[in-house]
């Protein structure tokens, strides 16, 4: 089967060449065309092709730039400062790491400190100077700073507060928490203990003087106020989950969640190959549905007055509702047994990820917003809380049925004026930007198109945004004039932009890319002419001689829906649509399902992209689809999986099937598949309920049965195994396992704490049982997690994957 293969192929594999050492290529620099490639060259360590810079933030002084770089050889990165009047680039030495802010550091009121945590210790930064001063050198690890006023900065330290005054050096404990009973709260009294009071008169002597001591410390600490704040006593059947403080120090947002031993029931994954020669058991993830959501318990604590004020949220609209009564009521009917209504309210969680994990203050700290999400995930909120009454008000409700999109579109806070506040939003079936004041929203942004990552500038004037407008593979950045809310372009460079904004707010490093350019850096600036500047270029000569295939953005009619399906398509480079044969192909399957990855920057597949070209090469045409599920267009096309996973998707793959055929003079009858993770879940789903569409597929790091796999994921899409199981059914390849009558190639790693090795186990078992051996093989990589490591490994799978379709399709 695989010999003719090979022989196709091994005068290519002996086509590999020195890798170049050098990350800093001039732009100058005089390439060699390099006639084609190697797998050995394209599943080879990545480095060959020149690392390109991460993570880039301005200076204090905006004057530069500072990135990271990954070292040539090693996982380490090296930390670089480019000076954008003259171009000089160095090398930040590592006594100078301790220093850096990573350009996550706080500005002051008056705009005259920061304040940053670095190797987790507390630093400030006298800016017109630019004098550093260290505020702690501890093993603890400091974090979070943030101004009260000009002249004290607040930390927290574990759960704790603390602040330092710059002027006097003093450290004040703003709040500490025990996760235990307060000392103070007696034990209730039972029959014994009031009979030993009553017997002893020692016993009633011992309790006289108990309480006169804590008396007399209470008059010594009335009378002073030197003493730290009292200790927040929580108990111990609670854990913290949200810790806020107010920017004036007065008031600390907490949220906690009632204490568990684990979050679910943890999954085993063995490792074969270990040091010292035993195998080695991992406790993993746990599955969906044994998750348990808890809701969390909300207060507002008044530091000055050491009161704690229970928030409640049970007048947030539909939080009384079961947005999955109906299916719950259609499941119980199904399977003989009682149906339960809820009782109550849905539990709710404070959004923790980034930028500002759920919780923003006005800077007067007059009122903190909140995001919340219910335990379901079919409803956001965000909600202001007035700290002068505690009372919650919701600004904005999102119900979604299908699941809200937590993943994205998520970014909200207060505008310098303390009363207005903007947040992204799907309503509209897209995430557009809006306003809130004074109970009334309106939006800023409109359209077939997303917006995201909002930045507002420190003076209030402008908010920055990313989005698609020019076409949904394409994401500029924008602003927005807060005076008139009117949009303006900042760049106009295609391909994929991202941003980060100087202090002054006028300029902008932009890492950009295109499809066959990985990301550079660009400057602009907003008071010049705004033209990007090139900073950086750090792709090798070596990646620079190959002729990479530059793929045709296409729109691929949909069978199902009045939108296209965005594709990139990959021809070879003499392609000629009159020859006698027509041609193969190939459809790459992207994973993650909710993921963009016909877009026209630069992929995360690179080393798919890669072969992609290897496959031109070979005389291939290769589609890669952004199907049903993936990012970037809107809600409706994020949603169209909802308790079908595997249905609509499997239903675009076919269109670009046909579409091949009829536009790009492919045999319809050998056209093969390939993906991993969710790309391999619909290889699967491709091959067992369409057969005869494809000719051969290899599936990757493969999802074989949705009940195994995680709560948070797979619980937004297909709810749980208990309260829908018709969707998991409808949704898992295993079930579907006896449509298999074709090639198919099945490869995993051994240590997948992502997706379990024993999803292809279960599988192959199942097959097994069908009969099925003629049709299917396996491949395991025992070293490898769910992103495969060695280039060994790389290698092997892909070679795998060419002589699969070396056999079927050709």
């Amino acid at each position: 089967m695989k010999n003719k293969a090979l022989s196709n192929i091994s005068v290519l594999s002996l086509m590999l060449t020195g890798f170049v050492s050098s990350v800093a290529i001039k732009a100058e620099d005089k390439v060699t065309a390099q006639p084609s490639l190697s797998l050995e060259h394209v599943m080879a360590d990545p480095d060959w092709m020149g690392n390109t810079p991460q993570n880039p933030y301005f200076s204090d002084d905006g004057k530069s730039i500072y990135y990271q770089q990954k070292k040539q050889g090693s996982p380490e990165s090296q930390v670089w400062k480019l000076t954008l009047a003259d171009k000089k680039l160095q090398k930040v030495a590592d006594k100078d790491l301790f220093t850096l802010d990573q350009g996550r550091g706080v500005l002051s009121p008056n705009g005259e400190l920061k304040a940053f945590s670095s190797m987790g210790d507390i630093w400030i930064k006298y800016l017109s100077s630019g004098e550093l001063r260290q505020l702690t050198r501890t093993n603890d690890q400091e974090s979070q700073p943030q101004f009260i006023g000009n002249s004290i900065v607040a930390f927290r330290k574990g759960f704790d507060f603390y602040s330092i005054d710059l002027a006097s050096g003093l450290i004040n404990q703003l709040a500490q928490f025990q996760l235990k009973k307060d000392p103070k709260d007696k034990d209730e009294e039972n029959y014994l203990s009031k009979q030993q009071s009553r017997y002893f008169d020692y016993i009633q002597k011992q309790q006289k003087n108990r309480k006169d001591s804590e008396a007399r410390k209470q008059e010594l600490l009335d009378s002073s106020f030197l003493d730290a704040n009292p200790a927040w006593y929580l108990g111990d059947k609670v854990q913290i989950h949200t810790l806020s403080l107010s920017p004036n120090g007065n008031y600390i947002l907490l949220g906690t969640y009632p204490k568990a031993k684990q979050l679910g029931k943890a999954d085993n994954m063995p490792h074969f190959v270990t040091e010292d020669g035993y195998v080695r058991n991992e406790n993993v993830r746990s599955l969906v549905g044994t998750y348990k959501p808890r809701n969390e318990t909300l207060y507002l604590l008044d530091l000055k007055k050491h009161k704690k004020y229970p928030i409640d949220v049970s007048r947030l609209p539909t939080i009384d509702q079961d947005p999955l009564a109906d299916i719950k009521r259609q499941t119980a009917k199904r399977y003989g047994h009682e149906y339960n209504p809820l009782e109550g309210n849905r539990g709710v969680a404070v959004f923790d990820w980034i930028p500002n994990n759920g919780v923003s203050w006005t800077d007067n700290s007059s009122k903190v917003a909140i995001m919340l999400y219910s335990d379901d995930n079919k409803d956001r909120w965000i909600a202001s809380l007035d700290t002068s009454n505690q009372k919650l008000n919701n600004i904005h409700h999102l119900h979604d049925e299908a699941w809200v999109n937590d993943w994205d579109f998520n970014d909200f806070g207060w505008l310098n004026d303390n009363q207005t506040l903007y947040y992204t939003s799907e309503e509209s079936g897209y995430s557009h930007l809006y306003l809130s004041k004074a109970g009334k929203s309106s939006a800023l942004t409109k359209g077939r198109y997303i917006v995201n990552n909002v930045r507002e500038t420190a003076d209030g004037k402008y908010l920055y945004y990313r989005a698609n407008k020019k076409h949904p593979g394409i994401y500029e950045i924008y602003r927005i004039d807060l005076e008139n809310n009117r949009s303006e372009s900042v760049t106009d460079l295609g391909g994929m932009n991202n941003f980060a904004l100087a202090n002054d707010g006028e300029q902008l490093v932009v890492s950009h890319s295109k499809a066959t350019k990985p990301t550079e850096l660009f400057h602009i600036s907003m008071t010049e002419e705004k033209t990007p500047v090139k900073l950086t270029n750090t792709i090798s000569n070596q990646f620079k001689s190959v002729g990479w295939v530059e793929p045709e953005f296409i729109e691929v009619p949909s069978s199902q829906v009045d939108q296209p399906i965005y594709a990139r398509l990959y021809k070879p480079e003499n392609f000629d649509e009159s020859r006698a044969d027509e041609y193969p192909a190939v459809i790459f399957i992207h994973g993650a399902g909710y993921l963009q990855n016909a877009h026209q920057g630069w992929s995360g597949y690179f080393r798919e992209f890669m072969f992609h070209t290897f496959l031109t090469q070979q005389g291939y045409v290769v589609l890669d689809m952004d199907y049903r599920a993936s990012k970037g267009y809107g809600r409706d096309w994020r949603t169209a999986i909802y308790r079908q996973m595997g249905t609509p998707e499997v239903v675009d793959l076919r269109d670009g099937a046909d579409w091949l055929a009829k536009n790009a003079h492919v045999n319809r009858e050998k056209i093969g598949i390939y993906g991993g993770s969710y790309g391999g879940f619909l290889t699967f789903m491709a091959l067992f309920t369409e057969p005869e569409a494809f000719a051969a597929g290899a599936s990757l790091r493969p999802v074989t049965d949705w009940a195994h796999y995680n709560h948070g994921y797979t619980s937004n899409i297909l709810n749980t195994p208990e309260v829908d199981p018709e969707a998991f059914e409808r949704s898992s390849p295993i079930e579907f396992a006896e449509g298999l009558n074709k090639p198919l190639l099945i490869a995993h790693g051994m240590v997948d704490d992502n997706v379990f090795f024993k999803d292809t186990v279960r599988l192959v078992q199942r097959l097994i049982e069908l009969e099925k051996t003629q049709y299917f093989e396996t491949a395991i990589y025992p070293i490898e997690p769910h992103g495969f490591k060695e280039p060994s490994s790389w290698l092997d799978e892909y070679k795998r994957i060419y002589y699969l379709f070396e056999e079927h399709l050709k």
